[in-house]
């Protein structure tokens, strides 16, 4: 039999979450220093171990709540039925991904999981967004000689490797919308 979390526990983990929470807004993710959501929390550094294996779990969390948040506000709207409704609907989930490198590259090394036990949250928003697309791809002028589910995985992999160029200094002359409308386009759309 597990033992009940304790309120003190509860609200500690809360309060380091806030701080981090406020300190992301004032500085950004990558700025984020476990030291400074100790202080602020006015917890020792051991009690912030206590609550995350590290800095990243913690990001994890708040990265995984922020995409979290996108995904509801575009799952209340219309579902698109163009390649250029389809983008307007995912772009402030796209937009906070290419935030911050830091952001991208946390989202990617956190987007798949190596076990059930260990689905995190940004796991389970690639899982929301595949399965968010895979409802839209019904309902649009999308081509339908693949299946729906395919036309998903293909929205995301186009969606991070448009992302992943905006990036790299060879290809970031190009913005990431147009990018991906071209892919998608290419994709989505039926052969005339």
């Amino acid at each position: 039999m597990s033992k009940p979390i304790q309120k003190r526990t509860l609200k500690t983990r809360a309060r380091l979450i806030e701080v981090a929470q406020d300190l992301v807004k004032s500085d950004g993710y990558e700025a984020l220093r476990v030291e400074d959501v100790v202080s602020g929390a006015g917890v020792a550094k051991g009690t912030f171990f206590a609550h995350f294996k590290d800095k990243d779990a913690l990001m994890e969390r708040l990265i995984g709540a922020e995409l979290a948040a996108r995904l509801d506000r575009a799952e209340a709207g219309a579902p698109p039925d163009s390649v250029e409704t389809l983008i307007a609907a995912l772009r402030p989930y796209h937009r906070f991904m290419t935030s911050e490198r830091y952001v991208f590259d946390l989202i990617l090394r956190y987007s798949g999981a190596a076990a059930i036990a260990e689905i995190g949250p940004i796991a389970q928003c690639f899982e929301r967004y595949f399965t968010l697309v895979l409802g839209w791809a019904g309902a649009g002028a999308y081509r339908r000689d693949i299946s729906a589910e395919l036309l998903a995985e293909g929205v995301q992999a186009f969606s991070v490797q448009a992302m992943s160029l905006q990036f790299c200094a060879l290809h970031r002359a190009q913005d990431f919308e147009e990018r991906l409308k071209l892919y998608l386009d290419a994709w989505m759309t039926p052969a005339a």
